[in-house]
């Protein structure tokens, strides 16, 4: 502390505070376990005539979280003793690596963490040690995405996000595929990444075949967006599975022929649709906004909503605790919005398995990160909780319980037995 006062001592970096009680702390442990390998301390008479002795040291510098630390490795003259605190062969300690995974999940680049490491902590990674890094998660990805799944999810929600990867000399505009389940007990689980150079039906069939082998034998509810060919791809693996385009990308697609002028009209008059109670309503409301001033200056907005109708109506069957969970990819669109924050910055991505194991590092964050917050709000009063739930938008627990009830009473033979 005097040195603090007279000198500015330094906490972290080369010669700071936290390096050098790290050091005396290290070769204690290094003695200790050398000790423990030749049976006598050190100048204990018990070691002499003893086949292996101490044999002086070797200078040795790993990479710590509070800098780069220089450390005397004790040897034996037999040289049998592999320390277990410092491991031979060792360079980065103290949970380094953990920090550059987190770093590059939150989507700083390999070249940002190597500034930032040497600008914060004085330690000088090379690009290749960081790489190396963040590639020991890809063991740990490939199981992830090969993992067994439930049986049967209520819901799935599919969509994609464009991405940018190297290809050759050239960036390329890729789809990442993602599929968000909701289990029984109305939790989000993202099922699988998949990445592909077009968002495209018959690549979506494949990722439902995927699914389906490694365990998803049903789904009651598939919501996606009106890709075409999107729902035949679908049943192609879940025959008895129903299908629901998403009302926000149907409303988007008929706002398409609409002028800036009118959009706001249009939305209001199209709003009765997709609020009706049941199909027959929504249907006379259609024909309504088609004879009225609106829809015979828009025909071709009437024309998307009548070219989509068999897809759009199914969640008009369904009371508003099922039709707010179904009627939007809403809850895959959240997830999508946070990765998009996280690989913005990035510009393109070297290769298909970077973009994966990127999507899936941040995917991981964000799930741990809301874990942390429930449990620091564990016990506060439901109204006065900010952490974001592990349910479906705007559902609670109970809201799920009354979702999951309504799809019981629709799906008798395929849930019921799945809730018992």
């Amino acid at each position: 502390m005097d040195r603090v006062d007279r000198d500015g001592l330094a906490l972290t970096g080369a010669g700071g505070f936290l390096p050098e009680l790290v050091k005396a702390v290290l070769e204690r442990g290094l003695q200790a376990e050398l000790s423990d390998h030749l049976g006598y301390a050190k100048g204990d008479p018990a070691g002499r005539g003893s086949p292996n002795s101490r044999n002086g040291t070797t200078p040795k510098t790993v990479e710590t979280q509070v800098g780069p630390v220089a450390l005397d490795t004790p040897r034996d003259r037999a040289g049998s003793f592999e320390p277990r605190l410092v491991p031979k062969g060792s360079r980065r300690l103290g949970g380094l690596d953990e920090q550059i995974i987190s770093l590059y999940a939150g989507g700083m680049t390999v070249r940002d963490i190597q500034h930032h490491l040497a600008r914060t902590l004085g330690t000088d990674l090379s690009h290749e040690t960081i790489s190396k890094v963040t590639d020991a998660v890809a063991e740990e990805v490939k199981a992830w995405q090969s993992r067994p799944l439930e049986e049967i999810y209520p819901i799935i929600y599919l969509d994609a996000l464009v991405v940018k990867v190297r290809d050759g000399h050239q960036v390329r505009n890729r789809a990442a595929h993602i599929a968000v389940g909701v289990d029984l007990d109305g939790i989000k689980h993202v099922l699988g990444i998949w990445v592909q150079a077009t968002e495209g039906a018959k690549f979506w069939a494949g990722v439902c075949a995927e699914l389906a082998n490694r365990g998803v034998r049903d789904v009651l509810i598939v919501c996606c967006d009106g890709l075409s060919g999107f729902p035949e791809a679908i049943e192609a693996t879940w025959p008895q599975t129903t299908v629901q385009t998403c009302t926000v990308h149907l409303i988007r697609a008929a706002m398409r022929f609409v002028s800036y002028a009118d959009r706001k009209k249009v939305a209001a008059a199209l709003k009765p649709i997709y609020t009706a109670p049941t199909a027959e309503a929504a249907e006379t409301e259609l024909l309504a906004f088609a004879d009225s001033e609106l829809g015979r200056r828009y025909p071709a907005t009437v024309a998307t909503w009548e070219n989509a109708w068999e897809r759009f109506i199914p969640f008009l069957a369904f009371p508003p605790e099922v039709r707010r969970i179904i009627y939007t990819t809403n809850a895959i669109e959240s997830l999508n919005y946070q990765l998009r924050k996280i690989i913005k910055n990035r510009g393109h991505f070297p290769s298909d398995d970077a973009v994966i194991k990127l999507l899936w590092l941040a995917i991981r964050d964000i799930e741990d990160k809301r874990a942390r917050q429930r449990a620091k709000e564990q016990g506060t009063p439901a109204n006065k909780r900010k952490a974001p739930a592990r349910l479906v938008e705007g559902a609670t627990v109970n809201g799920w319980k009354q979702a999951l009830g309504a799809l019981a009473l629709a799906y008798p033979d395929r849930l019921t037995h799945h809730i018992n």
